[in-house]
């Protein structure tokens, strides 16, 4: 019987696509064992805290296995898919555990160019030295692995497997990181150390359940549940009436996992409203004169420089808050806790709230402050479109300034908007409507709205949170303000 060599199989691992995040959920595989994949093609579309994304394969061949299926979560470094680079020439009958190994030297693709942010394949700046051909008898390489564990290798030789287990170990298992052991550290993954920090749990005081000595995130988890303490009798003890037990009606309730997106945000938006001290200023605007200038700008777009694109109030209401950040540049800033200080920006990535499918995303405009109303349309038009098909890339989502969020969509009049984090202001826009209005010293149906700032008051005490609010409702009020004031 013949099977596929250990060289010929490349294992494609979950890699980092959101700078820093541990895990993502694969959502859709685009290929099956059996097909033939190119480098660069896509193959699965995975969603972590920040946004889907879809992953390409850098290698070229036939698709040996997907070790995951369909909405399951999967730590970064985890292996998700086998690949035969030589094409399955060598692949009569499919080994059910393929190996992962690193190819010759000679055999290895060129340097690639990272396409996702915080994805790439590395260059390294050394060569591998090629193996002898003379091969290391096991029990060498179970007596030396053994020596490194320094006590483990008690364990390993009454289980009656000490060199397998260690050959097995410095082979590395399909979709598992190889974990060093290390004298005196317990073996756990990245993710699994990262869970232990954040419950308090000493991984020195856990017990493995893993294979070779590896704690689990299950091990972890046990080592935090409470355990019954043993009871003390001094009486006889009085009838313990049982705690009504908590039912789930299956047929009228559903339950829907918090993950994604929507646990980020959730995560987020708590972390920001118990860390920023907010306050939230209002002020009703009559913007009639605004809503004549998008029609106005809407019928004659090739005078103006926006043919082909799209012209509506939010456009004009991102220029005036533009403006009166360049008037008031102190509220474009952000709080250093480590450090105890005010970090001014100066630059402006403006983020543009949208709701989502998968739940409220905040991508931004790039240094919004240096486009010109074209540019700013143009810009506009991209995020809100690409948001909409969920494709937002988490480095869209990322460095953002000052927030606009237009609850008056839904109908909403306004509201307090919660500050996305690392950022001073934030502006909510409530719906326009028509109104009776003082015009003139006359009432007057006009176009009316709310708008609403909330500041972290740490950086913007309420003197610079007016003076911005009160020039962004003057410039709706006044639109023709944008060709003095800008």
């Amino acid at each position: 019987m013949t099977t596929m060599t250990d060289a010929s199989v490349r294992e494609f691992k979950m890699p980092d696509v959101g700078e820093g995040l541990t895990e993502a959920e694969i959502l859709k595989w685009y290929v099956q064992p059996g097909d033939t994949v190119t480098d660069g093609q896509v193959v699965c579309e995975v969603e972590t805290a920040k946004a889907a994304v879809e992953l390409p394969i850098p290698y070229d061949g036939i698709v040996r296995s997907l070790h995951f299926p369909e909405g399951t979560t999967v730590d970064v470094g985890m292996s998700i898919i086998a690949v035969d680079v030589t094409g399955g020439a060598g692949a009569a009958v499919e080994d059910a555990t393929p190996v992962a190994a690193e190819a010759p030297e000679e055999a290895k693709p060129p340097a690639r160019q990272p396409v996702l942010v915080g994805y790439g394949v590395s260059v390294s700046s050394t060569k591998r030295r090629p193996r002898k051909g003379a091969e290391v008898p096991a029990q060498e390489v179970a007596a030396a692995v053994q020596q490194e564990l320094n006590g483990h290798s008690g364990r390993a030789q009454a289980n009656g497997h000490g060199g397998h287990s260690a050959l097995a170990g410095l082979a590395g298992l399909p979709g598992q990181p190889v974990l060093a052991p290390v004298a005196g550290r317990p073996l756990a993954k990245p993710p699994v150390r990262k869970l232990a920090k954040d419950l308090g749990v000493d991984l020195t005081t856990v017990t493995p359940s893993g294979p070779d000595g590896v704690i689990t995130r299950e091990d972890v988890h046990a080592a935090v549940a409470p355990t019954a303490p043993e009871p003390v009798r001094t009486a006889p003890a009085a009838p313990v009436i049982p705690a009504p037990a908590v039912t789930y009606d299956g047929a009228r309730e559903t339950r829907v996992p918090v993950k994604g997106v929507r646990k980020a945000t959730a995560a987020a938006m708590v972390g920001s409203a118990f860390t920023a001290p907010h306050v939230t200023e209002f002020v009703t605007v009559d913007v009639t004169r605004t809503l004549k200038l998008v029609e106005e700008l809407k019928g004659a777009p090739d005078s103006y420089g926006l043919a082909g694109l799209r012209v509506n109030p939010l456009l004009l209401i991102a220029k005036a808050l533009l403006v009166a950040i360049k008037r008031h540049p102190d509220i474009n800033a952000s709080w250093d806790e480590a450090n105890q200080e005010i970090v001014l920006k100066h630059y402006v990535n403006l983020g543009i709230a949208a709701a989502t499918p998968r739940g409220l995303i905040v991508p931004n405009i790039k240094d919004a402050h240096d486009k010109t109303l074209p540019q700013l349309a143009e810009a506009l038009g991209e995020l809100v479109s690409t948001a909409r098909e969920g494709r937002t890339s988490p480095a869209a989502m990322q460095g953002g300034t000052v927030t606009i969020t237009n609850v008056g969509v839904f109908g909403v009049d306004t509201g307090t908007p919660i500050l996305p984090p690392g950022e001073a202001a934030i502006l909510a826009v409530g719906s326009i409507k028509l109104k009776p209005w003082v015009h003139k010293g006359k009432v007057k149906p006009r176009q009316v709205t709310t708008l609403a700032l909330s500041f972290d008051h740490r950086l913007v005490d309420g003197e610079l949170g007016s003076k911005v609010l009160a020039d962004v409702a003057a410039i709706l009020e006044q639109p023709k303000k944008l060709i003095t004031w800008a």
